[in-house]
């Protein structure tokens, strides 16, 4: 008899067989077999007894690949345990010389979100500091690629997005989200997952005529002809903030995307943010 060898499944187990080549050793069945070696003096019975599995005569037991041998393996989050750094949030923001904090902009599509994101990220990067602006749009060619504009779907996008940024924040950066996020109890679970002040959520103010007059994607126009469903201040809400704390209004026309920046800077120098 050249040996028998039992299929078994993943992951690989250990098994001491005593009297089986005159020895008693526990070896890891790495491929996934467990092999039973050939022996002149003993005759291998289908009645085996291991000393950590038992088996059945070999013609009541159907072994294939699919067979488990695991059992009572604990849920995953069981074992999920938050793993601390040796360097902590303080150590990164005084090595930055600055605190990290997410600076929020909010407001309808073509209320100049993103120009202003890019505006104060110039500024502030003028000044020495570190930022990185979440776009919306940009965020949904990569790590939203999979979402929809569907409600459900837009909620995920801001969840995903308010995560990240947390994650920026918590390095040390100020992370600057540019995106509509219509919906208020989404944006209020963002600023839920920062401690107390490091969400700064900044208002554009923006009337929907002016918004739509602008238009710089065709959107409006194309939602105005039912070519595209469910579209912020058109056939979709936007429900603007109650407590933000920047508001940036549309009243003076002379008021530059970089001066709205510099407003925003103001706010975060108050607030020590722009301090290590």
């Amino acid at each position: 008899m050249e040996g028998l060898a039992i299929r078994a499944s993943r992951p690989s187990i250990f098994c001491s067989l005593p009297g089986l080549g005159g020895h008693s050793q526990r070896q890891p069945l790495s491929d996934g077999f467990l092999r039973l070696p050939a022996s002149s003096n003993a005759t291998v019975n289908t009645n085996l007894v291991a000393s950590s599995v038992s088996f059945h005569p070999l013609s009541a037991v159907n072994v294939s690949s699919q067979a488990s041998l695991t059992a009572d393996v604990p849920a995953l989050s069981d074992n999920i345990v938050w793993h601390e750094s040796s360097i902590c949030r303080c150590d990164r923001q005084q090595l930055l010389q600055q605190k990290g904090c997410v600076i929020w902009i909010t407001g309808l599509s073509g209320s100049g979100k993103s120009t202003v994101a890019c505006a104060l990220s110039k500024a502030l990067f003028e000044r020495g500091k570190l930022t990185y602006t979440l776009d919306g749009d940009n965020v949904r060619h990569g790590l939203n690629r999979d979402l929809t504009f569907k409600a459900e779907d837009r909620t995920e996008n801001i969840r995903r997005i308010g995560e990240v940024a947390k994650l920026f924040a918590d390095v040390g950066v100020i992370c600057i989200a540019s995106l509509i996020s219509p919906y208020r109890r989404d944006r209020d679970a963002c600023r839920s997952l920062l401690p107390e002040g490091d969400f700064v959520e900044v208002y554009m103010d923006v009337p929907l005529s002016v918004c739509e007059s602008r238009d710089p994607k065709g959107l409006y126009k194309l939602a105005r002809a039912g070519k595209i469903k469910g579209f912020t201040g058109i056939d979709d809400p936007y429900e603007a903030p109650l407590n933000c704390e920047v508001v940036l209004k549309h009243t003076d026309v002379s008021c530059s995307p970089r001066q709205m920046a510099e407003n925003i800077i103001s706010y975060l120098q108050d607030k020590g943010y722009l301090e290590g």
